[in-house]
């Protein structure tokens, strides 16, 4: 049973973990609030009364002025707590609607998920075309279109030069001493922002064509260093290919593998390109 105002339940305490011990008495509510400017209290009672509540409202003087009140659903935030909404989340925005949609895992082997979902998966046939891929509007591109760059050589002067040209002096880069004593190096490596740079130029179309813009790069990781004298080569490939409403261009999506002179891939990320619907 809740009490709404004008009724209003007071406990006094002696200590935070009483506050704690009070809360867990009820065994849980589905929002609760902690009106506080000690940020060591806040903290306690947060980690304290978490188990017990699918949200926690924390006042202070900076958010007091704006708050919605406890009670208030909001979209961006995801709940359960024993005072369970839709199903451990709270139903707002998106979630309310997805909470009505069917979803449906579909396993299968790489190239059959490609043909079903209609996005390259890692594992699927690439296709080398003779005509470079940016010489490609969204009517002639196709999933899985890919074009292979390289190999280039990564040099001590390169290293040295893009530490003078951008500021990046790390001591990985730069010291040998210290660089070897590092346990993920033991060497000076090149940096890994270099190493994409390096592979943009390789796999980059440069006159004008289809592709617009670079619209980003997500989910960049670097794998493995890439030490003086190594050669590195690129494979991009077409990942998903998604037209815009109202706009002669799409969003194309593309799968970035750079690797060594050994196959092993020091860096992954997907690059974004913004492209002609037709040339």
């Amino acid at each position: 049973m809740e009490a709404f105002g004008p009724v209003s339940t007071l406990l006094p305490y002696t200590s935070t973990e009483q506050v704690v011990e009070l809360a867990a008495r009820g065994q849980g509510s589905l929002v609760g609030s902690i009106v506080t400017g000690d940020a060591e209290f806040a903290r306690d009672v947060v980690l304290g009364v978490a188990p017990w509540h699918g949200r926690l409202l924390v006042l202070d003087a900076d958010d007091a002025k704006e708050s919605t009140g406890h009670g208030s659903p909001l979209p961006m935030l995801v709940h359960g707590g024993p005072g369970r909404a839709g199903g451990g989340e709270e139903l707002g925005g998106i979630r309310a609607v997805l909470h009505h949609m069917q979803r449906t895992a579909v396993q299968a082997s790489p190239a059959m998920l490609g043909a079903i979902t209609g996005r390259w998966v890692p594992g699927a046939a690439r296709t080398v075309t003779e005509v470079h891929p940016f010489r490609k509007s969204l009517a002639d591109l196709r999933v899985g279109d890919t074009v292979v760059a390289g190999p280039r050589q990564v040099t001590m002067a390169d290293i040295e030069q893009f530490a003078a040209f951008t500021g990046d002096t790390f001591y990985a880069h730069l010291d040998e001493q210290a660089a070897a004593a590092n346990p993920f190096f033991g060497g000076r490596v090149a940096h890994g922002y270099l190493v994409i740079s390096f592979a943009a130029g390789l796999f980059v179309e440069p006159a004008p064509g289809p592709v617009l813009a670079n619209y980003g790069l997500e989910n960049l990781r670097f794998l493995t260093p890439v030490y003086p004298g190594e050669e590195i080569t690129v494979t991009l490939t077409a990942k998903q290919i998604s037209p815009r409403d109202g706009t002669n261009y799409g969003e194309v999506r593309w799968d970035a593998e750079v690797t060594n002179g050994e196959g092993k891939p020091v860096a992954k990320y997907d690059v974004l390109t913004l492209v002609a619907k037709e040339r």
